[in-house]
């Protein structure tokens, strides 16, 4: 059935598909991150990783809210807009801020950086940037013309 002005496109569109992609990505970064302030953790390995599986368990309903999103939900947007791109985003920019914020010299800040802390810095700003492009792409005219139409 090709698609009329009362029908509901069935091809999801690419804004959606760009969000929905964005948000893997920056579930992927957070994944990485964890696992690798885990393996950081040296001696405290078990402690760091046990904190990991509430993160994992939040990852896996976001990621279960994303696909929903991927296929029309329109409470899903929702929930991912509040959640990731609000909630989710301070959480990832205040700790760096804080930092920035509280220290006179900033060239100090990359004194001593290690290889390990660089890709977790890495993983932070692809976490980040994934997320800023995903939410707004689910509010993109096409994209919200699929949501309102479902």
């Amino acid at each position: 059935m090709t698609d009329t002005a009362f029908s509901v496109p069935v091809v999801r569109p690419r804004a959606v598909s760009v969000a929905f992609g964005g948000l893997v990505t920056a579930l992927a970064a957070g994944v990485a991150e964890g696992l690798l302030r885990a393996v950081r953790g040296g001696t405290e390995f078990g402690a760091t990783a046990t904190g990991l599986l509430p993160r994992l368990a939040i990852y896996l309903i976001v990621l279960g809210v994303a696909l929903y999103m991927a296929n029309g939900s329109r409470v899903a947007r929702a929930l991912l807009t509040v959640g990731i791109g609000v909630v989710g985003l301070v959480s990832l920019i205040i700790e760096p801020l804080a930092v920035v914020l509280s220290t006179d010299d900033f060239g100090a800040l990359f004194n001593g950086l290690s290889p390990s802390s660089t890709v977790l810095a890495g993983c932070r700003a692809v976490h980040i940037l994934a997320v800023v492009v995903a939410i707004p792409a689910m509010y993109t005219p096409a994209a919200h013309r699929w949501f309102t139409q479902r």
